[in-house]
Protein backbone atom coordinates (compact mmCIF):
# COMPACT_ATOMS: atom_id res chain seq x y z
CA UNK A 1 0.00 0.00 0.00
CA UNK A 2 1.00 3.62 -0.61
CA UNK A 3 -0.45 6.22 1.77
CA UNK A 4 -0.93 9.90 0.94
CA UNK A 5 -1.50 12.54 3.63
CA UNK A 6 -3.46 15.59 2.46
CA UNK A 7 -3.48 18.46 5.00
CA UNK A 8 -6.61 20.58 5.12
CA UNK A 9 -5.20 23.55 7.02
CA UNK A 10 -1.95 25.50 7.11
CA UNK A 11 -0.88 24.25 10.54
CA UNK A 12 -0.92 20.59 9.53
CA UNK A 13 0.68 21.47 6.19
CA UNK A 14 3.62 23.02 8.07
CA UNK A 15 3.98 20.02 10.39
CA UNK A 16 4.02 17.59 7.46
CA UNK A 17 6.66 19.63 5.66
CA UNK A 18 8.83 19.68 8.76
CA UNK A 19 8.37 15.94 9.30
CA UNK A 20 9.61 15.29 5.77
CA UNK A 21 12.59 17.62 6.18
CA UNK A 22 13.65 16.11 9.51
CA UNK A 23 13.48 12.61 8.01
CA UNK A 24 15.55 13.74 5.02
CA UNK A 25 18.11 15.39 7.29
CA UNK A 26 18.44 12.25 9.42
CA UNK A 27 18.81 10.01 6.38
CA UNK A 28 21.58 11.98 4.69
CA UNK A 29 23.42 12.81 7.94
CA UNK A 30 23.95 9.11 8.64
CA UNK A 31 25.75 8.62 5.32
CA UNK A 32 29.47 9.16 4.78
CA UNK A 33 29.71 10.69 1.31
CA UNK A 34 30.31 14.48 1.13
CA UNK A 35 27.40 14.83 -1.30
CA UNK A 36 25.10 13.24 1.29
CA UNK A 37 26.23 15.66 3.98
CA UNK A 38 25.73 18.55 1.54
CA UNK A 39 22.12 17.32 1.11
CA UNK A 40 21.74 17.03 4.90
CA UNK A 41 22.86 20.62 5.36
CA UNK A 42 20.41 21.75 2.70
CA UNK A 43 17.60 19.99 4.59
CA UNK A 44 18.72 21.69 7.80
CA UNK A 45 18.52 25.11 6.14
CA UNK A 46 14.99 24.26 4.95
CA UNK A 47 14.01 23.18 8.48
CA UNK A 48 15.12 26.56 9.81
CA UNK A 49 13.11 28.41 7.16
CA UNK A 50 9.90 26.46 7.83
CA UNK A 51 10.30 26.37 11.61
CA UNK A 52 10.99 30.10 11.87
CA UNK A 53 7.25 30.88 11.69
CA UNK A 54 6.62 33.12 14.67
CA UNK A 55 3.67 31.08 15.94
CA UNK A 56 5.06 27.54 15.46
CA UNK A 57 6.38 27.20 19.00
CA UNK A 58 3.14 28.45 20.57
CA UNK A 59 1.07 26.25 18.22
CA UNK A 60 3.01 23.17 19.32
CA UNK A 61 2.72 24.03 23.00
CA UNK A 62 -1.01 24.71 22.77
CA UNK A 63 -1.73 21.48 20.89
CA UNK A 64 0.46 19.36 23.19
CA UNK A 65 -1.29 20.83 26.24
CA UNK A 66 -4.71 20.22 24.67
CA UNK A 67 -3.87 16.60 23.94
CA UNK A 68 -2.53 16.19 27.46
CA UNK A 69 -5.88 17.36 28.90
CA UNK A 70 -7.89 15.12 26.57
CA UNK A 71 -5.80 12.02 27.28
CA UNK A 72 -5.62 12.66 31.03
CA UNK A 73 -9.42 12.47 31.14
CA UNK A 74 -9.18 8.84 29.93
CA UNK A 75 -7.67 7.61 33.19
CA UNK A 76 -9.73 4.84 34.83
CA UNK A 77 -11.39 4.03 31.50
CA UNK A 78 -11.63 0.20 31.42
CA UNK A 79 -11.10 0.19 27.65
CA UNK A 80 -7.78 2.06 27.87
CA UNK A 81 -4.44 0.62 28.93
CA UNK A 82 -3.18 2.70 31.85
CA UNK A 83 0.41 1.77 31.02
CA UNK A 84 0.11 2.92 27.39
CA UNK A 85 -1.75 6.07 28.46
CA UNK A 86 0.91 7.00 31.01
CA UNK A 87 3.62 6.41 28.40
CA UNK A 88 2.13 8.80 25.84
CA UNK A 89 1.37 11.39 28.55
CA UNK A 90 5.01 11.17 29.62
CA UNK A 91 6.14 11.73 26.04
CA UNK A 92 3.84 14.75 25.72
CA UNK A 93 5.08 16.23 28.99
CA UNK A 94 8.73 15.77 28.01
CA UNK A 95 8.21 17.20 24.51
CA UNK A 96 6.23 20.16 25.84
CA UNK A 97 8.94 21.06 28.36
CA UNK A 98 11.64 20.83 25.69
CA UNK A 99 9.73 23.05 23.26
CA UNK A 100 9.05 25.55 26.04
CA UNK A 101 12.78 25.71 26.84
CA UNK A 102 13.67 26.83 23.28
CA UNK A 103 14.93 30.38 23.63
CA UNK A 104 14.24 32.90 20.92
CA UNK A 105 13.23 32.03 17.38
CA UNK A 106 13.80 28.47 16.21
CA UNK A 107 17.16 28.16 14.46
CA UNK A 108 18.58 31.37 15.92
CA UNK A 109 21.84 29.59 16.77
CA UNK A 110 22.32 28.89 13.05
CA UNK A 111 21.54 32.46 12.00
CA UNK A 112 24.29 33.64 14.32
CA UNK A 113 26.83 31.40 12.55
CA UNK A 114 28.24 33.55 9.75
CA UNK A 115 29.97 30.61 8.07
CA UNK A 116 26.72 28.63 7.80
CA UNK A 117 24.74 31.66 6.67
CA UNK A 118 27.30 32.24 3.92
CA UNK A 119 26.72 28.70 2.68
CA UNK A 120 22.94 29.10 2.97
CA UNK A 121 23.05 32.26 0.88
CA UNK A 122 25.03 30.49 -1.86
CA UNK A 123 22.70 27.45 -1.94
CA UNK A 124 19.97 29.66 -3.43
CA UNK A 125 22.17 30.09 -6.52
CA UNK A 126 22.26 27.11 -8.93
CA UNK A 127 25.74 25.62 -8.55
CA UNK A 128 26.59 28.36 -6.07
CA UNK A 129 28.48 26.12 -3.63
CA UNK A 130 31.29 25.10 -5.97
CA UNK A 131 34.78 24.93 -4.47
CA UNK A 132 35.83 28.25 -6.04
CA UNK A 133 32.78 29.97 -4.49
CA UNK A 134 33.16 28.49 -1.00
CA UNK A 135 36.67 27.08 -0.51
CA UNK A 136 36.17 26.76 3.28
CA UNK A 137 33.03 24.67 2.67
CA UNK A 138 34.96 22.58 0.14
CA UNK A 139 37.57 22.01 2.87
CA UNK A 140 34.85 20.95 5.38
CA UNK A 141 33.35 18.50 2.91
CA UNK A 142 36.76 16.81 2.62
CA UNK A 143 37.16 16.29 6.35
CA UNK A 144 36.53 12.94 7.98
CA UNK A 145 32.88 11.80 7.73
CA UNK A 146 32.67 11.44 11.53
CA UNK A 147 33.67 15.08 12.04
CA UNK A 148 31.11 16.27 9.49
CA UNK A 149 28.40 14.13 11.10
CA UNK A 150 29.24 15.51 14.54
CA UNK A 151 28.89 19.03 13.16
CA UNK A 152 25.52 18.25 11.59
CA UNK A 153 24.21 16.69 14.80
CA UNK A 154 25.44 19.66 16.83
CA UNK A 155 23.69 22.13 14.52
CA UNK A 156 20.49 20.06 14.53
CA UNK A 157 20.34 19.39 18.29
CA UNK A 158 18.59 22.65 19.33
CA UNK A 159 15.90 21.94 16.71
CA UNK A 160 15.09 18.43 17.97
CA UNK A 161 12.39 19.49 20.48
CA UNK A 162 10.32 20.77 17.55
CA UNK A 163 10.75 17.42 15.77
CA UNK A 164 9.70 15.48 18.87
CA UNK A 165 6.67 17.68 19.48
CA UNK A 166 5.34 17.55 15.93
CA UNK A 167 5.98 13.77 15.77
CA UNK A 168 3.64 13.23 18.72
CA UNK A 169 0.94 15.47 17.25
CA UNK A 170 1.07 13.84 13.80
CA UNK A 171 1.04 10.36 15.35
CA UNK A 172 -2.10 11.20 17.33
CA UNK A 173 -3.63 12.84 14.26
CA UNK A 174 -3.02 9.81 12.02
CA UNK A 175 -4.45 7.46 14.64
CA UNK A 176 -7.51 9.63 15.33
CA UNK A 177 -9.74 8.51 12.46
CA UNK A 178 -11.55 5.38 11.40
CA UNK A 179 -10.53 3.78 8.11
CA UNK A 180 -13.30 3.64 5.47
CA UNK A 181 -13.16 1.48 2.34
CA UNK A 182 -14.40 2.96 -0.95
CA UNK A 183 -14.25 2.41 -4.69
CA UNK A 184 -13.74 5.33 -7.04
CA UNK A 185 -15.89 4.56 -10.07
CA UNK A 186 -13.83 5.11 -13.21
CA UNK A 187 -11.26 7.02 -11.21
CA UNK A 188 -13.61 9.55 -9.58
CA UNK A 189 -15.06 9.75 -6.07
CA UNK A 190 -17.30 12.34 -4.43
CA UNK A 191 -18.75 12.50 -0.93
CA UNK A 192 -20.99 15.11 0.68
CA UNK A 193 -19.37 16.18 3.94
CA UNK A 194 -22.44 17.49 5.72
CA UNK A 195 -20.36 20.02 7.60
CA UNK A 196 -17.84 17.46 8.86
CA UNK A 197 -14.45 19.11 9.32
CA UNK A 198 -11.18 17.18 9.26
CA UNK A 199 -7.62 18.44 9.60
CA UNK A 200 -6.10 15.85 7.31
CA UNK A 201 -7.18 13.15 4.86
CA UNK A 202 -5.21 9.93 4.59
CA UNK A 203 -5.67 7.95 1.37
CA UNK A 204 -4.17 4.47 0.93
CA UNK A 205 -4.23 2.31 -2.18
CA UNK A 206 -2.39 -0.63 -3.66
CA UNK A 207 1.18 0.16 -4.65
CA UNK A 208 0.72 -1.72 -7.93
CA UNK A 209 -2.06 0.61 -9.09
CA UNK A 210 -0.62 3.04 -11.69
CA UNK A 211 -2.54 6.07 -10.42
CA UNK A 212 -2.20 8.98 -8.01
CA UNK A 213 -4.95 10.68 -5.94
CA UNK A 214 -5.74 14.37 -6.31
CA UNK A 215 -7.94 15.92 -3.62
CA UNK A 216 -10.29 18.89 -3.49
CA UNK A 217 -12.12 19.27 -0.19
CA UNK A 218 -14.08 21.67 1.98
CA UNK A 219 -16.64 21.22 4.77
CA UNK A 220 -19.40 20.60 2.22
CA UNK A 221 -17.98 18.17 -0.33
CA UNK A 222 -14.95 15.98 -0.93
CA UNK A 223 -13.73 15.20 -4.43
CA UNK A 224 -11.00 12.68 -5.21
CA UNK A 225 -9.83 11.96 -8.73
CA UNK A 226 -7.20 9.39 -9.54
CA UNK A 227 -4.88 10.40 -12.37
CA UNK A 228 -2.73 8.05 -14.38
CA UNK A 229 0.91 7.82 -13.30
CA UNK A 230 2.26 9.30 -16.51
CA UNK A 231 5.64 11.01 -16.30
CA UNK A 232 5.86 12.13 -19.92
CA UNK A 233 2.76 14.26 -20.48
CA UNK A 234 -0.01 16.15 -18.70
CA UNK A 235 -2.15 14.32 -16.16
CA UNK A 236 -5.17 12.40 -17.40
CA UNK A 237 -7.90 10.64 -15.45
CA UNK A 238 -7.28 6.97 -14.66
CA UNK A 239 -10.58 5.71 -16.04
CA UNK A 240 -10.80 2.45 -14.11
CA UNK A 241 -12.33 1.57 -10.75
CA UNK A 242 -9.92 2.19 -7.87
CA UNK A 243 -10.31 0.57 -4.45
CA UNK A 244 -8.87 2.74 -1.70
CA UNK A 245 -8.95 3.42 2.03
CA UNK A 246 -9.89 6.85 3.33
CA UNK A 247 -9.34 8.18 6.85
CA UNK A 248 -10.66 11.51 8.14
CA UNK A 249 -8.08 12.63 10.71
CA UNK A 250 -8.96 15.25 13.30
CA UNK A 251 -7.64 16.02 16.78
Amino acid sequence: MISYDFPLNERVRTLLRLEDLYARMAYFAEKTNPADHHAALGALFDIVEVASRADLKSDLLQELERQKRILSALHNNPGISEEALDAILGEIESASNSVFDISGKAGQHLRENEWLMGIKQRTSIPGGTCEFDLPSYHYWLHQDATLRRDCLNEWLAPMLPIRDGLSIILKLLRESGKVHHFIAQQGSFQQVQGGRVAQMLRISLGAALPCIPEVSANKYVLNIRFVAANYASKSVLYEQDVAFNLTFCSL
